[in-house]
């Protein structure tokens, strides 16, 4: 009798242990979805604003259409002297690549160590700037070997890096942003994104174009166009429908903005998107 009262108090005391794992588990489903809810309400909060009137909607016209790899998380883009360059996210799927864009196919790249989420991607001169996610490390790489070469730490979380020649900008999925040394990678200063006086959170892939700072929205396919000296934003491009409904199927949102100054041509991408598109912005017309 002792050893079946022993057998039923351990059969117990396992369950009650799985119920609280599942408890456990469950909470922390429920705070991810909590933490999700609010990033949608306050890039909700920042549409709102545009669609008050009060921040101009620019449409956009496709130009061209590359392919892309669709099993890329896009997490950054970036054009340097005809070579494209993409950061993939994802624990032990994080890459830097460089891409050829006509064909989309994976001309080199390398790996990130499995504790790293990558995240944007910018060009610093001969170097490359990857950015992760929630280490607070930054990776530094020779742009012509993809070898990693030195790194850099940050205080905040790791999103969208781009720079304006003489800095780098910076984004950490809130309404900041903060300009770091483009050799020493020390923060010199930092400012906040603001819609109509509405604070503009979700500040994802950057790219730095013709004096102005161009933004993904996370979790969202608009891009803000944003005053460097003042924080404001200036425009938004709502990008919702460049992809056709047979390419959209199990795709993630628009993030990957790349600019090409020689050529003058604008490129942007999304997670998981099977295309890579050329587009121009209009400014005469709304594309909802």
């Amino acid at each position: 009798m002792g050893r079946v009262l022993t057998f039923m108090k351990s059969i117990t005391l396992r369950s009650k242990r799985s119920n609280a794992s599942l408890l456990i588990l469950a909470l922390l489903v429920l705070l991810a979805l909590l933490c999700f809810l609010q990033s949608v309400l306050a890039a909700q909060a920042n549409l709102n604003s545009v669609d008050a009137g009060r921040v101009p909607i620019c449409g956009f016209e496709v130009i061209r259409t590359f392919p892309h790899d669709s099993s890329a998380f896009t997490q950054g883009l970036a054009y340097d002297c005809g070579a494209l360059y993409e950061g993939t996210g994802g624990y032990g799927q994080s890459t830097l690549r460089r891409v050829d864009l006509r064909s989309g196919s994976v001309l080199q790249q390398t790996r990130l160590n499995a504790a790293f989420f990558g995240e944007g991607v910018a060009v610093c001169n001969d170097r490359l700037v990857q950015l992760t996610w929630k280490s607070g490390i930054g990776l530094v790489y020779d742009k012509q070997n993809l070898t990693q070469i030195g790194e850099f730490r940050y205080q905040t979380e790791g999103w969208g890096i781009t720079s304006d020649g003489k800095r780098l900008i910076m984004s950490d999925g809130t309404e900041t942003l903060h300009f770091l040394d483009l050799e020493t990678f020390e923060e010199l200063g930092w400012l906040k994104v603001k819609a109509a006086g509405v604070p503009v959170q979700g500040l994802n892939e950057l790219e730095y174009i013709k004096g102005e700072i161009y933004a993904n929205l996370w979790p969202t396919n608009w891009i803000a166009i944003i005053s460097p000296q003042t924080g404001e934003v200036l425009r938004t491009v709502n990008l919702s429908g460049i992809l056709q409904k047979n390419d959209a199927r199990g795709v993630d949102v628009l993030n990957g903005i790349a600019y090409d100054p020689e050529g003058d041509r604008l490129f942007v991408t999304g997670k998981l998107w099977p295309k890579l598109f050329q587009i121009r912005i209009v400014t005469d017309q709304k594309n909802k």
